[in-house]
């Protein structure tokens, strides 16, 4: 395998931080510029951890089977803090402790029961989380080695181990950075978001049984506040329709290409224009029917373990792969040509 790049990749976009920073509710500001300086913090470590090389985690204990480990950072920012619940270990009285423990738990059983996938890395990597990271937290985030949560600033964002998807979405980075290895910029950075919308997405519909037709298709519903005009971080279905809010603006997802938005910031726009294949996903997902995590989400997982992608891998590279994939495992019947269409749907080529 190549060199692995991680990276330092946040649930809530810098962008969207931005404008609360600037929002005339003083505790809404405070708490947005203290996370945008915390997470401003950990992606400067991240650079170095690659340059220098990131530190061994070992292998799982028994081959199948989760090895998760959730700490208590107790509102500071040390890594990764007093270990509070192992692997079979009972229930604390921190529901916020057990949300995580859960949530490491959905995820693995997702990757290995759907896919025969040991862990994130296919080889039993433990999964490590933290809760309670530093005051007023509004954030979650995967750094190469370990999950994040925040607890939120209790005005905007709640407990980020609230909605499934959210942890989910943080380990399908890590899923990413052992196979594919997108770069986070531009096109690429977008598609690794993405991926982690479609697999967070597909860990939340296999943990409550849900069918494509079923999902609310939403990333990190539930975690707004109830003040807030919006129902989540982003919609798959319907891109741009998550939020419009007087203090956390208008969702900026475009849907299709006619709208892709050309930007430097948010590394390019990848929390922005991954809307885009997101709704490619969902496209297909639909169209197919029945447990979306089966036939389309094959396919997505097909192209991210293939070894096809190069890392710089643009929306069109990334619409081949899955049409190639789909050839390859079903055919040249529904599932091909359900994602010619999806990808047709959204302004992607494919030929």
């Amino acid at each position: 395998m190549d060199f692995l790049h991680p990276v330092f990749c946040t649930i809530v976009p810098p962008h969207l931080l931005d404008r609360l920073a600037r929002a005339e509710n003083p505790a809404i500001s405070a708490a947005a510029r203290r996370t945008l300086v915390s997470d401003a913090a950990r992606r400067t470590q991240r650079r170095l951890t690659t340059v220098l090389g990131a530190p061994s985690v070992g292998a799982g204990a028994e081959a199948g089977v989760p090895n998760r480990s959730v700490h208590d950072a107790e509102h500071g920012t040390k890594l990764p803090g007093t270990l509070v619940r192992g692997e079979g270990d009972d229930a604390t009285q921190d529901a916020t402790v057990n949300r995580a423990y859960g949530g490491l738990g959905a995820t693995f059983e997702l990757f290995r029961a759907a896919y025969g996938r040991d862990s994130i890395d296919g080889a039993g990597l433990p999964l490590i989380a933290s809760v309670h990271y530093d005051e007023n937290y509004g954030n979650a985030f995967w750094d190469g080695e370990q999950m994040v949560f925040g607890d939120g600033d209790g005005e905007i964002f709640l407990d980020f181990t609230l909605p499934v998807d959210v942890i989910g979405h943080e380990l399908a980075h890590g899923f990413t950075q052992y196979t594919a290895n997108l770069t986070y910029f531009g096109q690429p950075g977008a598609l690794n978001e993405s991926v982690s919308d479609v697999f967070g997405s597909l860990v939340k519909q296999y943990a409550l049984g849900q069918t494509a037709e079923q999902a609310d298709w939403l990333i990190g519903a539930g975690l707004l506040h109830e003040n807030v005009q919006g129902v989540a971080l982003r919609s798959m279905k319907a891109p741009g329709t998550a939020y419009d809010d007087d203090v956390l603006g208008r969702d900026p997802q475009p849907a299709t290409m006619d709208d892709y938005v050309r930007t430097g910031r948010d590394n390019g726009g990848v929390h922005i224009n991954s809307g885009i294949p997101n709704h490619a996903f969902y496209l297909l997902a639909t169209a197919l029917g029945g447990n979306a995590w089966e036939r389309a989400g094959q396919i997505w997982y097909d192209v991210l373990t293939g070894g096809v992608l190069e890392v710089d891998a643009s929306f069109t590279d990334f619409a081949k792969a899955t049409v190639k994939a789909a050839a390859d495992r079903y055919g040249q019947g529904d599932e091909h040509e359900a994602v010619v269409k999806a990808w047709s749907q959204v302004g992607v080529g494919t030929q």
